[in-house]
């Protein structure tokens, strides 16, 4: 299922070369390099951008400024505003569904959804920027990204569903709703992102350690698994 969903809206573009001659592979190979430097730079500021001032408030202008590239050459990676906040979006979203592999890589209630929350917690310390992204756009009723909710989140959320649902039928972790659960997960998770600036406030003004980070993972996902029978998993 992932892998399905995954080719509907696919992480990264597929660029075809049709040159054979050895000094044309070796220049395409330094082309491709450049090319994937420049969209590197421009997603990663494009992120920032939009989640700083959200779809409407951010200009291409802007994003190129900060990806220290000049405004056409944004537009011969992303021709459209929309096109780039589409793969700014749809980057964040792969991302977490490589993090839900464990539902299919494990039958263990617990051990999946210890793997699940803590590589869930580990995005939102390591792709903040995108997270918010995301949660602006859901907040403003997801004008940009609507058909995107209707399909591929869907379909994914049915399928998560549908394992939490054989577990609860198999008796392995309490009757809960599984929609419930899942957004449960991500609530908690994703405000390690959405609000770490208030996460540091409240922590005197500074991220959390590594240490008191692991801590607050670990105890995430005993609550979580307490609350649904599940027991306590091993540490990640």
């Amino acid at each position: 299922m992932i892998d399905q969903l995954v080719n509907i809206y696919p992480k990264k573009r597929r660029h075809k070369f049709t040159m054979t001659a050895k000094t044309s592979q070796k220049r395409n190979g330094s082309k491709t390099g450049i090319r994937r430097e420049n969209e590197r730079a421009i997603l990663e500021a494009a992120e920032s951008v939009f989640a700083e001032f959200g779809y409407r408030g951010a200009t291409t202008s802007l994003i190129a400024e900060r990806a220290g590239i000049p405004k056409p050459n944004l537009h011969y990676y992303f021709p459209t505003k929309e096109a780039l906040y589409r793969e700014v979006v749809d980057n964040i979203f792969n991302i977490w569904l490589d993090a839900a592999d464990s539902f299919d890589d494990c039958d263990d209630p617990a051990e999946a959804l210890t793997r699940y929350i803590s590589k869930k917690m580990d995005i939102s310390r390591d792709h903040p920027m995108g997270s918010k992204v995301w949660a602006n756009e859901i907040l403003q009723k997801a004008p940009v990204i609507h058909d995107y909710l209707e399909t591929v989140l869907k379909d994914w959320t049915n399928s998560r569903v549908a394992i939490i649902q054989r577990w609860i039928d198999e008796g392995r972790i309490d009757q809960v709703n599984p929609e419930t659960l899942l957004y449960m997960i991500w609530a908690t998770t994703q405000h390690y992102a959405d609000f770490n600036h208030q996460i540091e406030t409240l922590n005197g003004g500074k991220p959390l350690s590594d240490d008191r980070f692991e801590a607050a993972k670990q105890q995430v996902v005993d609550i979580i698994l307490t609350g649904i029978g599940a027991g306590r998993a091993p540490a990640p």
